[in-house]
């Protein structure tokens, strides 16, 4: 299977009757609840731009970022900008678990 993220042949571009087919056929790929799913997260503020900066990581630093997130599916993660702007991912082992009711 194959999808176009960007088409940059934009010679056929304008037709709307076009743009909807494409609408319609990416949506029949999914089902009801991924689509509510997809549209409750991509309302979330800020949404576009983090995954614009997720892409526009390079890909040594996306695996990165992956690896790092894969491996610690349990544990605290801290994120702190220091004061060259650089984005500090911490992981802390054995955090302790608050359940509240």
């Amino acid at each position: 299977m194959s999808a176009i993220i960007y088409n940059f042949d934009r010679s056929s571009e304008g037709s709307s009757v076009d743009e909807t087919e494409r609408l319609f056929s990416a949506l029949g790929r999914y089902t009801i609840a991924e689509l509510l799913e997809l549209l409750y997260v991509g309302e979330e503020p800020g949404f576009f731009e983090l995954m614009r900066g997720l892409f526009a990581l390079s890909d040594d630093s996306r695996l990165t970022l992956q690896q790092f997130l894969a491996a610690a599916p349990h544990q605290t993660i801290t994120v702190a900008i220091d004061r060259e702007g650089r984005c500090i991912l911490t992981q802390r082992e054995n955090p302790i678990k608050v359940i509240a009711h």
